[in-house]
């Protein structure tokens, strides 16, 4: 373990805590206090983050800026924090959009400004711990944690509409999935006790554990269903639509960016390291569900009339893409899903903020109620022309990196479902590149769209750094792929022992008896 005198992530994960508690003090009245005192935790979060992001050793395979805290010692829980290529990532990219999104709701919010502010901050709190955990029951209080703060964001200040509706299906798809997890943590804690006669929730000590192929598939199931729900596959995926169209646009750009990243993490994390052999069972069906999320999703956007249900199902699509590459169980192809992961939350995080924007101006989310906005908004058109190319995967920005890794890593193991893989690519530049025509271009139709604002200074300074990033990756992907490379290959290396061993010792029907065979023993 390393050796540090500063607890560099605790402060990361807290800092926003101590935000809250400055909050609780000030006048409720003195909203330009609020908002500058969560900017600043938020912009203190990201200069922690650019520590932690400098002093990453990208050769150093093993977790880094560890901490380790005898907590419940009893019950064989530990306060344990650390962060490898996988997580470090997710923690840069949750970081980087804490003050954005406070930028954002500099004036969309309206009423209950600090009740707002302090569930932003308790969900960046929630956000950072799920991905520096190393003890599995701290992972799951802080899985725990975000879980609130996210519904009241949808519940109080959503569409009125159906605000709670959507809360409501939000919480009890996530809660449902939640339990599931929770009874594979235990599971997996008793098993683990029982075999070595030592009590522990500690990742690094369960990961050194090999499992009975059929509690396996059982606990592959468990953990996956809480993280299918949460990326969210096909077909649990339908609390996400309502999710992001009620959802104020902070909420709508934190969802997406963000809390959909767990599911996949998820995956990465626990089920391909912890439970290789049924990874391996369980890829057909994956792949295929990842296939059907990027195909189908690609076709619900071609007929949704709200932009904001055209861009939450294109995520269903592009997060199919990630689950794909994950389960191609090639470096290419994981490494590619790592990096969507953070392509994803950076275009499509910024097409929710441009949304949200509109909906500041026009108070309405509806294509047909917009058209030849290049005219009155031409700086809103532009920045909105460089997410859409970054969300169709244009070479020269992020999303082709991703994807084209994806789809290269896919190719290796099936090409078959490399193209099939690829009609995603198609189909999302038809209904991305056609939304934005009926937005953007032709004539001024409505009256109310000749009057519109274009960006004030405060909008164009939250999206440049987005934009920079998007740029960024898509020319000079190596750094962020370096930084991945041995904490994937890792990864890799645990579960391609596994396709070689099913492939030469185990065949399938051998496996399927195997897994009967335990569900008649229970």
């Amino acid at each position: 373990m390393e050796s540090v005198s500063f607890p560099l992530l605790s402060t990361l994960v807290f800092l926003p805590l101590v935000g809250v508690l400055v909050l609780l003090v000030v006048d409720r009245n003195n909203e330009p206090v609020q908002r500058w005192t969560a900017l600043t935790v938020m912009g203190i979060g990201f200069g922690l983050a650019l520590f932690v992001y400098a002093g990453f050793d990208a050769t150093n395979v093993s977790y880094q800026f560890e901490e380790k805290y005898s907590w419940i010692p009893g019950l064989g829980i530990s306060y344990h924090l650390g962060v490898d290529g996988i997580s470090l990532l997710l923690v840069m990219l949750t970081a980087f959009l804490g003050p954005i999104c406070v930028l954002a709701c500099w004036s969309d919010i309206q009423y209950r400004l600090k009740e707002f502010l302090i569930c932003l901050l308790f969900l960046q709190t929630g956000m950072l711990g799920v991905f520096v955990s190393l003890d599995l029951v701290l992972f799951y209080v802080f899985w725990e944690v975000m879980l609130i703060p996210m519904a009241l964001l949808i519940l109080i200040w959503g569409h009125p509409a159906r605000r709670i509706y959507a809360a409501v299906k939000f919480f009890l798809y996530t809660m449902a999935g939640s339990v599931f997890m929770l009874v594979g943590i235990l599971v997996l804690y008793f098993h683990h006790a029982r075999t070595t006669g030592v009590y522990s929730f500690d990742l690094v000590t369960l990961s050194g554990m090999v499992l009975p192929f059929s509690l396996q598939l059982w606990l592959f199931i468990a953990f996956g269903l809480a993280f299918a729900i949460k990326v969210p596959m096909f077909p649990f995926h339908t609390w996400l639509p309502d999710a992001h169209t009620e959802a104020p646009t902070v909420g709508s750009v934190v969802l997406a960016a963000v809390l959909l990243k767990m599911g996949t993490y998820g995956f990465l994390r626990f089920n391909l390291p912890l439970f290789p052999d049924a990874s391996v069972f369980f890829m057909p069906v994956m792949v295929v569900l990842a296939l059907v999320g990027i195909i189908y999703g690609a076709f619900m956007c071609l007929v949704q009339k709200d932009l904001k249900r055209l861009i939450a199902f294109s995520s269903v699509s592009h997060l199919g893409f990630v689950v794909l590459g994950l389960f191609s169980f090639t470096l290419q192809g994981m490494q590619g899903s790592l990096l969507q992961m953070i392509n994803h939350g950076l275009s499509t995080g910024a097409l929710f903020l441009l949304v949200g924007m509109l909906y500041e101006r026009r108070h309405t989310r509806l294509i047909a109620d917009f058209g030849g906005l290049s005219k009155p908004t031409p700086t809103l058109t532009t920045f909105f022309m460089i997410a859409t190319l970054a969300s169709i995967g244009l070479p020269g920005l992020n999303g082709f990196v991703g994807e084209f890794l994806i789809l290269l890593g896919t190719f290796r193991v099936k090409p078959v479902w490399a193209v099939l893989g690829a009609t995603g690519v198609i189909l999302a530049a038809w209904y991305m590149l056609w939304m934005f025509q009926r937005v953007f271009f032709g004539e001024v139709t409505h009256e109310e769209n000749k009057r519109l604002l274009d960006l004030v200074p405060r909008e164009i300074g939250l999206l440049v750094p987005v934009v920079l990033m998007m740029v960024w990756i898509g020319i000079a992907p190596t750094p962020f792929l370096e930084k991945t490379e041995p904490a994937v290959a890792r990864v890799l290396h645990l579960v391609q022992e596994r396709v070689q061993t099913a492939e030469a010792c185990r065949p399938v029907w051998m496996t399927v008896c195997a897994a009967w065979e335990h569900i008649k023993g229970k």
